[in-house]
């Protein structure tokens, strides 16, 4: 009789696993993630079936923790106008923490999901309309949700492809004070109305 799959033990190599891939990215074999959890490859495979079986667990997962902690950032907060939740939430998507998604995510970007995860790029979009569009409504602009969506996306990518953080930094803050003008949100610190 063979020895049963224990879940916990599972669970703790598939988080050091995800701890691995968010600080190096994906592997394209085993033996990083062998090394990241102290058991053999076959071990691995003992828990996870195949090499493609471990990497879909660890891009759930990882996914997982980015739509919390994204989801936090992007969250509606009753003591602030939405404008000044975006601006708050770039430095946590575009910096180190947020990179580390980048590493793992981009690529499954480029291929469309692959065989790893069919219709990834789709769910990648489509999570964080509705997250946007509730903060958005705050100032009542909904529909702008595929346009932050956008802009987002478009430099995250752009941040990925040349570091450039403080570019593309203004190019955020020029962004966000584009809605709130639109709004007729006040900028913090900006002097009201006389």
């Amino acid at each position: 009789m063979g020895r049963r799959p224990q879940p916990e033990i599972r669970e703790r190599l598939i988080d050091a696993c995800v701890d691995h891939a968010l600080e190096h990215g994906l592997p394209d074999r085993l033996a990083p993630f062998s090394a990241a959890t102290g058991v053999s490859n076959r071990m691995l495979i003992y828990h996870f079936g195949t090499r493609d079986g471990l990497l879909r667990e660890v891009l759930r997962r990882a996914r997982e923790r980015q739509l919390e902690a994204f989801g936090a950032l992007l969250r509606v907060r009753a003591d602030e106008p939405y404008p000044a939740t975006l601006r708050r939430a770039w430095p946590g998507m575009s910096g180190p923490e947020g990179q580390r998604y980048l590493r793992i995510f981009t690529p499954l970007h480029e291929a469309g999901g692959g065989p790893l995860w069919p219709g990834f790029r789709r769910g990648a979009t489509t999570d964080w309309l509705a997250p946007l569009e509730d903060g958005l409504r705050t100032i009542g602009r909904p529909e702008l949700a595929t346009v932050v969506l956008a802009v987002l996306r478009g430099l995250l990518m752009d941040l990925d492809a040349t570091g450039d953080v403080e570019r593309t930094g203004r190019a955020f803050e020029a962004f966000v004070r584009t809605i709130e003008r639109d709004a007729g949100t006040p900028r913090p610190g900006a002097a009201g109305p006389s």
